[in-house]
């Protein structure tokens, strides 16, 4: 069963525009199907996170937050997968599955209720949702954040610090 509405915005459509740079994967492709390795357990996946790396942002560059989220969840407010804050400017690289994080980066709790990466799990019998994953060049080495913080405040200080973001939007579906 399909459920029927319009797909969202883009949430990065609707905040101040800023410059890009460049993001690219081993693991996604720009508009194209996430594999199951990178899925949530509950349907199935391995709930890795992908590998992401990045190049081209701005030198004035304080540090980096890499966030994940599902603008066409069912849920009025889109889902928080994943948001990984205060990345030291050093590091342009992720591995996949990235569980060991450099001193001063964590990660606040995703809608999973976890403070880890979340893998999709949109409905069984749902359009493919988008998975927007951006990595965030901030103009501090750090921001002013707790792990007990929501994603939306998080997302509220990035408005606020993001110099640069480099986006790559695969998909997802459960087939019904």
């Amino acid at each position: 069963m399909s459920l029927d509405r319009a797909l969202a915005p883009d949430p990065y459509d609707l905040l101040p525009q800023v410059p890009s740079f460049t993001v690219t994967s081993a693991d996604v492709t720009d508009g194209q199907p996430l594999d199951e390795l990178f899925a949530h357990t509950s349907v199935g996946g391995k709930n890795l996170s992908p590998q992401l790396a990045w190049s081209g942002f701005p030198e004035e560059t304080g540090g980096f937050a890499v966030t994940c989220f599902d603008p066409d969840a069912p849920t009025g407010s889109g889902f928080w997968h994943w948001v990984l804050v205060n990345l030291p400017v050093a590091v342009t690289a992720l591995d996949r599955g990235t569980d060991s994080l450099p001193e001063g980066a964590f990660c606040v709790r995703n809608d999973y209720g976890d403070l880890s990466y979340g893998g999709a799990a949109p409905p069984p019998g749902d359009r493919p949702h988008r998975y927007v994953f951006a990595v965030h060049a901030i103009d501090v080495d750090a921001l002013e954040v707790t792990p007990g913080a929501t994603p939306a405040y998080v997302g509220f200080n990035l408005t606020f610090h993001t110099l640069a973001r480099a986006t790559i939007r695969p998909t997802f579906q459960v087939r019904g």
